[in-house]
């Protein structure tokens, strides 16, 4: 199967979710109200833009460990079973709200590169790694010598105003 970079990594190469944060995630948007299982994968998917898609081997395992965990619980809703916080599920959620606000300003950021998704833009992944190699191999090269930074600085600056003028005509 062909994947693409935001499924293997995304932007600045991390996962979307570290170990843990699939759990405070979905105890996050439980937190906002009672959802089942597809509606929280559904809003994974919108928060980061469509560049993450959890699914229900990540999700219902998850929810069966927090509902052995005593920190949410089955409810109905609209006649399908959806699950709630529990007050320890609750406390158990604001024991880092830090954690929470980055696990979202992250999914924002995913978001932001959503727009570079699809198969015109996979199309240049292959070269746009090549390049990414050359400017590593560049800066390798250039470590501890000011003369060769400022070429290689000089040099991607170049290319990156050549890129930026072309989407301005």
């Amino acid at each position: 199967m062909n994947r693409g970079w935001w499924q293997w990594g995304g932007p600045g190469g991390s996962r979307f979710f570290e170990g843990g944060e699939v759990r405070l995630a979905i105890l996050s948007l439980l937190g906002e109200g009672p959802k089942n299982g597809y509606q929280l994968m559904k809003e994974m998917k919108e928060r980061s833009g469509g560049l993450y898609r959890a699914s229900a081997g990540t999700i219902y395992p998850t929810l069966q460990m927090l509902e052995d965990e005593g920190l949410i619980e089955p409810v109905q809703q609209e006649g399908k079973r959806a699950f709630a916080l529990t007050d320890p599920g609750r406390a158990e959620l604001g024991k880092d709200p830090d954690a929470v606000r980055r696990i979202w300003e992250r999914a924002e950021h995913w978001e932001d590169w959503s727009q570079y998704k699809g198969p015109d833009v996979l199309a240049f992944v292959t070269p746009l790694s090549a390049l990414a190699k050359s400017v590593l191999r560049s800066a390798k090269w250039a470590s501890g010598n000011v003369e060769r930074d400022a070429k290689v600085r000089e040099l991607i600056q170049k290319v990156t105003r050549e890129f930026d003028d072309l989407t301005k005509t």
